[in-house]
């Protein structure tokens, strides 16, 4: 299949952010994930599609260090980083949001953002006891503004509805300024009012770059099929824990095994 991809990212030429090998992890006899390979380049939005029981979750699980894989290679940025946890691949780079919300209930919405950021650079009794501001209030401020959540900064997380909590979660996951972000369902529970914002954000998001110049790529599992049509540049389908098909939204769209696999009419 052929690749297309918006002018921002770089070409195919340009070595993978994230490249994972013949991925492998069994639960007793069922086969979770059964071999999976595939790569995703710098400002590349990649999304990872399949029915329940796909294998989606272990894979995910995997690439954030919450399991080890049974075989395979997980790499970033060239280096293996398949048996590192998740607080060593944050530091190494790697944002994430998952499928339940990962807010501090009793903190301000700023504080939570500058903890996210606290997270990337120390332990956890670095996070939870150094000053408030740790020098990050400034990136704070700015996140604060682009997810147009600054009428509720200095609320308590745990007092904002589930949507704006949503928006609070995502962007702790970019006060790292990361290479690669790990998006977890991100418009699970949202209000469809809130979808098209969120899709605006991440493709803000993605296409800004940062300070050394590169643009954070993004790997995304969603159920919302709209969503990951019009955001992603190209997406990969499992079924039974084995890769059916990647390629690009359109392509994507006129597979007959996807179709008869996964996307029905």
């Amino acid at each position: 299949m052929t690749t297309q991809m918006s002018t921002h990212i770089s070409t195919r030429r340009a070595a993978p952010v994230l490249k994972v090998t013949d991925l492998k992890k069994a639960y007793g006899a069922i086969q979770a994930v059964g071999g999976v390979s595939f790569e995703v380049y710098p400002g590349e939005i990649f999304g990872v599609i399949g029915p329940n029981g796909s294998g989606k979750t272990t894979l995910f699980n995997s690439m954030l260090g919450q399991i080890t894989p049974d075989a395979g290679r997980i790499e970033l940025k060239g280096q293996d980083v398949t048996q590192l946890g998740p607080l060593e691949l944050n530091r190494r780079g790697v944002g994430r949001t998952f499928q339940t919300l990962q807010v501090f209930g009793k903190m301000t919405v700023r504080d939570n953002l500058i903890v996210a950021a606290q997270e990337h650079q120390g332990s956890m009794f670095k996070r939870m006891f150094a000053p408030s501001d740790s020098g990050l209030g400034a990136q704070a401020d700015a996140l604060i503004d682009q997810f147009h959540i600054r009428h509720v900064a200095d609320k308590k997380a745990g007092e904002l509805s589930y949507g704006q909590q949503k928006l609070v979660d995502i962007a702790m996951a970019f006060m790292s300024q990361p290479d690669l972000v790990l998006l977890d369902e991100p418009c699970a529970g949202v209000n469809p009012s809130l979808v098209g914002g969120i899709s605006s954000l991440l493709k803000q998001l993605n296409q800004s770059t940062r300070a050394d110049g590169r643009a954070s790529s993004f790997v995304v599992i969603e159920h919302n099929m709209d969503f990951v049509m019009d955001l992603c540049h190209r997406i990969m389908v499992m079924v039974e824990g084995k890769v059916l098909a990647i390629g690009t939204p359109s392509e994507i769209r006129a597979n007959k095994q996807v179709l008869d696999a996964y996307l029905g009419n």
